[in-house]
């Protein structure tokens, strides 16, 4: 059976390689994270698709607009069936975003920092903050404009708990099993020491959508994290 803590990314270019991952893990999987690349590819066609299967859809797009253009697309996102949708944690973006969800039942997640950065990428981008310390702020921003989650990377969890507590979504990419590369993740940890650190959702992607056999990469996932729920 599937576990609602796990969110396969579906990183693909077409419909029909995403549907093709979708048929294979069958009910092993309930939770799907569709992102800029298939989204472009397939749109809220595809979207619709999976929630007419029962799946549950986290659309993340990391909006970043002017407050009425987030607030518009939020609007149409809610109407669509949606779980999740990701916009920058900036305070406008969210805010604007809150209110276009209105009373639906979708979740809104402010996206930190990227996984894709660390501290160096920072500074090279004109940062005066680490990425732990930027990471932080953004937290802080997110709860004061009533999002309900956060997505940061494995290595900020404990840092986001302290601000959040134990209500908040907290939403981790960069999420490798132990046998896998790290691709272009930089701040990365396993299933189990992202989900002892307080993460409420895992966001996996390549180790199980490339892998040679799909459905026994997921059932070790599970296995691992069954002790933790």
């Amino acid at each position: 059976m599937s576990d609602s803590r796990i969110i396969v990314a579906l990183d693909f270019a077409s419909a029909a390689e995403a549907g093709k991952l979708v048929e294979t893990l069958g009910d092993t999987v309930s939770f799907y994270k569709v992102g800029l690349e298939l989204y472009t590819a397939a749109g809220m066609e595809f979207v619709q698709q999976l929630i007419s299967q029962g799946k549950q859809v986290f659309l993340d797009l990391k909006l970043y607009d002017i407050g009425e253009t987030v607030k518009r697309a939020a609007a149409v996102a809610a109407q669509s069936g949606v779980s999740f949708l990701t916009v920058h944690a900036v305070p406008q973006v969210m805010q604007a975003a809150v209110e276009g969800r209105g009373d639906s039942k979708l979740k809104i997640l402010g996206v930190t920092v990227l996984t894709s950065l660390d501290d160096a990428d920072l500074r090279a981008d004109g940062h005066h903050l680490t990425a732990a310390e930027l990471v932080e702020l953004r937290v802080r921003n997110a709860v004061a404009a009533g999002v309900d989650g956060i997505v940061c990377s494995p290595l900020e969890i404990q840092r986001v708990r302290a601000i959040t507590g134990p209500e908040m979504l907290v939403v981790t990419p960069g999420v490798r099993p132990a046998d896998s590369g790290a691709g272009d993740q930089k701040r990365i940890a396993t299933p189990a020491e992202a989900l002892a650190r307080g993460a409420s959702h895992l966001v996996i992607g390549r180790p199980i959508s490339r892998a040679a056999d799909p459905r026994a990469a997921v059932a070790a996932v599970l296995a691992e994290i069954s002790p933790l729920k």
